[in-house]
């Protein structure tokens, strides 16, 4: 499919985007502990942090200085807060713990650092935590005490992580582990968020996995044709978007892209236009689909709880991971238009205007809230739908990020020159832009 060339945003779409980016970036000043640099996992009434939240927090505070939104004395300061409780924050098997063997649980205490909701020791979102750090490394540069002490900080956090334990005698790395019950049973095969995972782990300074492992990782891949579209098939789709936030994959081949003749850009490209076809066809038949409402993916949904309710002959869920062709009852995530911009902005940018103008529902202080549902209706006389009254962490960093990737690549260039990251392509046999 071509590519667009050359697409001009008009001036309504240009300032559209710099509210968003602005209203997402205020998130991580205000739903920051200033004493730890933990960020809140969202904006429910809680206490809880989400690693992957600060990662995203750690990318955004360059492109907030980059704008003027603060000073870099500011993000130098708000940088190495983070930096240094993680690197003081307890390591081991104990049950409160932050983290053990270099990788932290999903979800911590926001004041105290500790585990907590006996979560998961976490090897994704420990990923897009480091994919953070490795971040702020490259772009805290100059040769001044703060910023020397943030670079001596981030290499000493990566290289602690022992990628080969989270392993466990196989070549495939697990989701995480559990102090209670040990290594969980799942593991990232197949083409999912876990791709940034090892190339951060095939570059590793220490205990790096070997390439068997993602080898092992690909073949699960599953090439797939929907609505008209050939690509390397996952259906919600974040999965789509959230590695491409940390590296520019234009023109990056590895050994299954090149006999596909494509690249991930381009497949993530595919997987969009599929998500709009999807929703112009609307085979379910959901209230509010079409050629610009689009965007399903791992989301909250419309019911409180975890089991599933009945209604009107549907079925609605809360969280789910929702996709296409399915999962799906009838919840969008706006959001994902905005992620989808460096990718078709031809197509993002209507759609994000479309659930703006036409759903003032979603407007709040951080942005468009993550989600609504305008079949779901809990009584005859709503005419309306549901909306999320939520924002989360992992869905505000993408959010500023792809903007700036869109707009100035800045992010794609600091990871990009990351030794580690560079390293990593290499093992995984990504060729191309310079890759060899």
């Amino acid at each position: 499919m071509n590519k667009p060339v050359n697409y001009i945003p008009t001036s309504e779409q240009d300032e559209l985007l710099d509210a968003f980016q602005l209203d997402g970036f205020k998130y991580f000043i205000d739903k920051v502990n200033p004493n730890n640099g933990l960020i809140a996992d969202s904006t429910w009434d809680n206490d809880t942090c989400s690693i992957a939240a600060v990662g995203f927090a750690l990318a955004c505070y360059p492109v907030g200085m980059e704008h003027g939104w603060i000073s870099r004395r500011d993000a130098i300061e708000r940088t190495l807060v983070t930096l240094r409780h993680f690197e003081a924050s307890p390591q081991g098997p104990e049950r409160d713990a932050a983290g053990y063997q270099g990788f932290y649980y999903h979800f911590l205490d926001l004041q105290t650092g500790q585990r907590t909701w006996k979560s998961e020791l976490s090897t994704i979102d420990t990923t897009y935590l480091l994919c953070g750090m490795l971040t702020a490394a490259q772009y805290f540069d100059q040769n001044n005490p703060g910023e020397r002490e943030i670079q001596r900080l981030v290499d000493r956090l990566f290289g602690r992580v022992n990628w080969q334990w989270a392993q466990n005698d196989e070549l495939t790395v697990t989701h995480g582990w559990k102090p209670e019950s040990g290594f969980l049973e799942n593991r990232w095969q197949g083409y999912d968020e876990g791709l940034m995972l090892y190339l951060l782990a095939l570059g590793a300074p220490k205990y790096p996995l070997p390439r068997d492992s993602y080898a092992a990782y690909r073949s699960a891949y599953r090439w797939e044709t929907h609505y008209g579209y050939d690509f390397l098939y996952a259906g919600p789709l974040f999965i789509h978007h959230f590695s491409h936030v940390w590296i520019d994959f234009r023109g990056l081949q590895d050994d299954y892209m090149r006999a596909q003749e494509l690249d991930y850009f381009e497949n993530s490209r595919r997987a969009t236009y599929v998500h709009q076809q999807y929703a112009i066809q609307n085979p379910s038949g959901f209230d509010g689909y079409g050629e610009h409402a689009w965007g399903i993916t791992a989301s909250e949904g419309p019911i409180q709880g975890t089991k599933p309710v009945e209604m009107a002959g549907r079925t609605f869920y809360s969280y789910l991971a929702r996709g296409v062709p399915g999962p799906d009852d009838g919840t969008l995530s706006p959001w994902t238009t905005i992620t989808a911009l460096p990718f078709a902005p031809e197509i993002a940018l209507p759609a994000i205007e479309h659930f703006h103008n036409t759903y003032p529902q979603l407007s709040g202080p951080y942005g468009m809230k993550c989600s609504l549902n305008p079949t779901f209706r809990e009584n005859q006389t709503e005419s309306t739908g549901w909306f999320s009254d939520h924002y989360y962490g992992i869905n505000e960093g993408p959010v500023v990020l792809m903007i700036e990737n869109y707009r100035s690549g800045l992010i794609w260039r600091l990871l990009g020159s990351s030794s580690y990251i560079q390293e990593g392509l290499k093992q995984a046999g990504f060729r191309g832009n310079g890759q060899s």
